[in-house]
């Protein structure tokens, strides 16, 4: 091979590398921007948020969505560590009264405004805790206040020293879980029965 064939070969071979490099960095730039900006992408480390989400399970959320309403599931950072995000559903909304009352047959439920959340997503009757027992908050204007679906083994708002999250520590709404691929599909925001009824 002479010495042009050789300097060929080498233009052709810089220019491929050249060419692979620009679009690693194209790609890491797009994927930066969009969990910057657009989107958080999240793996779950714990159990409570089951069964909706479960441990290992991987989920997208949105940064753009911030018309958060009771039900939505959000990311935000954790009230009481630096550091650190948790994900959970909304059950308070600005300028809510959240409070738990045992029923008749033990369980505990959550009344807002006085009635009953009726909350089909639980895997079990919620238990009440010593440590919120006598817990009735009115949710501040701006924030929410936010517990797991596994009610008897999540650590949330009824027991954080901050119970309410403002709506700047919000990283994202959940939309949808992408693994594991049998269980992957969109989040829907249950129906509350307190939200349907009309007010005279």
């Amino acid at each position: 091979m002479n010495k042009e064939n050789v300097k060929a070969a080498v233009k052709v071979n810089f220019l491929d590398m050249l060419s692979i490099l620009k679009t690693v960095l194209f790609v890491t730039a797009a994927m930066l921007l969009l969990n910057g900006f657009i989107i958080a992408n999240a793996l779950i480390p714990t159990s409570s948020m089951a069964p909706t989400i479960e441990p290992g399970d991987r989920v997208i959320g949105l940064r753009f969505l911030k018309n958060y309403q009771r039900g939505d599931i959000i990311v935000f950072d954790d009230p009481d560590t630096e550091g650190r995000y948790l994900i959970k559903r909304i059950i308070g909304m600005p300028g809510d009264r959240v409070s738990f009352l045992t029923e008749d047959n033990g369980a505990c439920s959550v009344f807002v405004n006085g009635k009953k959340l009726e909350e089909p997503y639980l895997p079990e009757p919620m238990l009440l805790g010593t440590e919120f027992e006598d817990l009735s908050v009115t949710v501040p204007d701006g924030s929410y206040f936010c517990m797991g679906d596994n009610r008897n083994n999540s650590m949330d708002a009824r027991y954080w020293e901050h119970k309410f999250i403002t709506k700047d520590k919000i990283i994202a709404k959940a939309a949808f879980r992408y693994w594991p691929s049998s269980r992957a599909g969109l989040f829907k925001k249950p129906a509350y029965n307190i939200d349907s009824q009309s007010v005279s």
